[in-house]
């Protein structure tokens, strides 16, 4: 009998894309914005006869109170009355709201005018001038200044007066202070839509110092994008030029660090050779990352080599540039990203008042934080140990003598990727688990470090918000996200999976999505999303749904399975989180990134599982590395990979990007980069392949994807293209790009004909 897909199916399909369900979701993320020490405000979504609102709500840690953060009716008229436009008490759309330090009036911007409400009478006053903080400016600890570029060098601008200080005066064009490499995901997007970002640096915490670099790109070769369709009336095709270091360059950006003090208007440049430059963190690529001392007097930095088999640690003093390292550490395979959490904020590696330091090292296999002495550089004690890894360091107490992280694998019979919060002393002594539930856990803290909120969900447990003391002690509850719509429009939870790696001993784990309505006396097709990056994982953790909106972490499951696949995602051996013997599968054979061979036992050993799994039709699809694992998927195991959908992909990392390719990979080496080239397997081929590209990637080339079809042309191999026109590298939301995935596999895996009709995603 031939399967058929009904238009019935592909309007549920359509229902679940992301775009359309975030809004069927309540309360999912509470974002505090903590006021003064111990209060915060939070918005909770509300729902409406047609639609959604907000409240705006306030809570008192100290006293253990939740209350509106002012009468929401009251507000409406009066702003309605002064404004002279009509809000309603449910639809107030105040943006942010900043109180003042007795709670007794606050500020907040409609309209893009900025508003005084006093909260006593309720009077709604207009401010003609308000000085606040562009996007492209960076706020200081204080709040009194903000750091920008302009005409390549840094300045600082006073928020009370207006005043502006020029802090270094010889930048020029690609030899700056304070920008970013070019070679980073959106260089020229952000040109072509004018986005200015704030400035590389790094405030000193007592606001009087900025840590910044002037960037060296003069001598990096440029890349170049043609954009065939311009925008207006325009008809020539318009060349884009952007400075991009490939694997075995000579010259890669290099970042000079420099320190500007504010008060006596000096810069002091620091000492040694510069560091390479990268798009990966705010300062410095890769585990080159630097930062302050929580005293402000002196700044650290960890100076990564190109290869990142080693590293330096080094203090420096501020005012004479003067560079003292302490530790070096060497490696035979890549050091761990998780250095500086690949651009976080908040390094894992803490200068503490004292002298001395935390450090974050693999050393004994596993991810973890030692304590070592500010004058020697020798370990004095191990913070952490065991067979469990260490994902963030979160903050230090320094006077409590408290560490607080996030570690996964610590607690037996838990899924060992799922961040728990703890605190221990610095001397490894007093380890405590501070958030208990069996889940995925996003916490923020308080200024003063009493208090914490912690969201914490699984992808089949929806989120729940609570705040709790600093020693883990529950005070209250703060919301649970409402569901209920989501699960209405067929929104299927899904299901935690545990499967056996290559080796038949080490646990994977995934999760599995379901057709609805499912029959399980029938055999369904497979659909596997990988990611083959050895930088991250691929499955969701947390209950599924980006903050920002900007990727499905599920990759497009919900709709996938309504139309009649099983859809799989799973974390083969080659990538981070677990111990280094795990994650060192990779090192030198970016070809295992994702673990292909994971992979394909995991859908074996789930058709022995569940016999509704058909281990004969099965597809694989992915985005960035995933474009480059699905390619490599159906070309390495051409008998098991039926149909493949490659999106972007970096198919040879010698065309990519220097900072991925020679630290996963290695120093360039021809025999080293041969294997990992999908070009060499392009013989291969014997099921269906969909290349896509945009044509204004300036992440990942489109010439990767060009070079891809020229190796199957030469090959002689039947396969299919699609170029997006001024897309750039993250399209896996592009409503077109959607459709024509979805009947891929439909044609080719399904073995059915898509219902006739547009059926154009809507993108709100």
């Amino acid at each position: 009998m031939k399967n058929v897909v009904t238009q019935e199916q592909y309007e549920k399909a359509k229902r679940l894309h992301p775009s359309n369900y975030y809004e069927a979701v309540l309360n999912a993320f509470v974002r505090p914005r903590w006021i003064g020490g111990n209060r915060f405000w939070y918005i909770r979504e509300i729902r409406l006869e047609k639609g959604t609102g907000r409240q705006y709500v306030i809570v008192d840690a100290e006293q253990n109170t939740s209350q509106p953060a002012f009468d929401h009716a009251r507000l409406a008229i009066h702003l309605s009355e002064f404004s002279g436009k009509k809000y309603s008490a449910e639809t107030l759309p105040l943006g942010e709201l900043v109180f003042t330090e007795n709670g007794s009036a606050f500020q907040f911007e409609v309209g893009g005018t900025v508003w005084s409400c006093d909260l006593q009478e309720y009077s709604c006053k207009p401010i003609d001038h308000v000085s606040k903080p562009s996007m492209d400016e960076l706020p200081s600890p204080d709040g009194k200044w903000v750091a920008f570029v302009y005409k390549h060098n840094l300045y600082v601008r006073s928020l009370e007066n207006g005043k502006r200080i020029k802090l270094t005066r010889d930048g020029k064009a690609y030899y700056d202070y304070g920008t970013q490499p070019e070679c980073r995901l959106s260089t020229v997007a952000e040109r072509l839509e004018n986005i200015k970002l704030p400035p590389v640096a790094i405030w000193s915490p007592d606001s009087k110092m900025l840590l910044t670099h002037q960037l060296d790109q003069r001598k990096v070769r440029a890349m170049h994008l043609i954009q065939s369709v311009s925008n207006g009336e325009a008809i020539r095709p318009v060349l884009h030029s952007y400075r991009y270091p490939l694997v075995g360059d000579q010259h890669v950006p290099l970042a000079e660090l420099v320190i500007c003090d504010l008060e006596r208007q000096t810069t002091v440049r620091m000492a040694g050779e510069p560091l390479m430059a990268s798009p990966v963190s705010p300062l410095t690529p890769g585990m080159q990352m630097a930062g302050w001392s929580s005293d402000s007097k002196q700044v650290y930095v960890a100076r990564m080599s190109r290869d990142a088999r080693s590293v330096d640690f080094s203090v420096v003093d501020p005012c004479s540039g003067e560079v003292c390292t302490l530790l070096r550490e060497q490696s035979d395979t890549f050091l761990h990203q998780d250095l500086h959490n690949l651009g976080a904020s908040n390094p894992n590696i803490r200068l503490l008042a004292d002298g001395s330091f935390i450090w974050h090292s693999e050393r004994d296999g596993w991810s973890h934080l030692y304590h070592c002495d500010g004058i020697t550089g020798e370990i004095r004690n191990p913070i952490t140990a065991g067979s469990w890894t260490v994902r963030r360091l979160m903050a230090v107490d320094e006077q409590q003598g408290w560490v607080y992280i996030t570690g996964g694998g610590l607690e037996e019979g838990r899924d060992p990727y799922y961040q728990h919060l703890y605190r221990v002393r610095l001397d490894g002594t007093g380890l405590s688990l501070l958030t208990p539930e069996d889940a995925e856990h996003d916490v923020v803290f308080s200024p003063t470090m009493k208090f914490f909120v912690d969201t914490f969900s699984r992808v089949d447990l929806p989120p729940v918000s609570v705040l709790r003391s600093v020693d883990g002690s529950l005070i209250r509850e703060l919301e649970r996200a409402d569901v209920e719509l989501l699960l209405e429009m067929g929104y299927q939870l899904p299901e935690r999976i545990t499967v056996k790696a290559r080796d038949g001993v080490t646990d994977l784990y995934g999760v599995l999505l379901r057709p609805f309505p499912f029959d399980p006396s029938r055999k369904y097709p497979v659909v596997d999303f990988i990611y083959g990056g050895p930088q991250i994982i691929n499955t969701p953790k947390a209950f599924a749904l980006d903050p920002s909106r900007s990727h499905d972490p599920l990759g497009g499951g919900q709709s996938l399975a309504q139309l009649g696949f099983i859809v799989l995602i799973v974390d083969g051996m080659g990538t981070p989180y677990r111990s280094k013997s795990f994650h060192d599968i990779s090192n030198g054979k970016l070809e295992e990134a994702g673990g292909l061979l994971d992979h394909v036992t995991a859908v074996k050993q789930l058709a022995e599982r569940y016999p509704y799994v058909d281990v004969e039709r099965v597809g694989i699809w992915g985005s960035s590395g995933g474009g480059y694992a699905s390619t490599r998927a159906i070309l390495s195991f051409p008998e098991f990979y039926k149909v493949a959908v490659s999106a972007c992909g970096n198919h040879d990392q010698r065309l990519y990007i220097s900072a991925w390719g020679e630290r996963y990979q290695g120093i360039y080496d021809p025999e080293l980069y041969r294997a990992q080239d999908n070009a060499s397997l392009a013989p291969n081929l014997a099921g269906k392949l969909l290349l896509v590209s945009g044509d204004m990637d300036e992440n990942v080339h489109p010439s990767q994807t060009i070079r891809m079809a020229d190796a199957l042309i030469k090959a002689d191999k039947d396969f299919d293209m699609l170029l997006l026109p001024n897309r750039h590298h993250g399209f896996s939301l592009d409503p077109y790009f959607i459709r024509r995935k979805w009947e891929y596999f439909v044609r080719h895996l399904l073995g059915a004909e898509p219902p006739w009709g547009n059926w154009q995603i809507h993108n709100p």
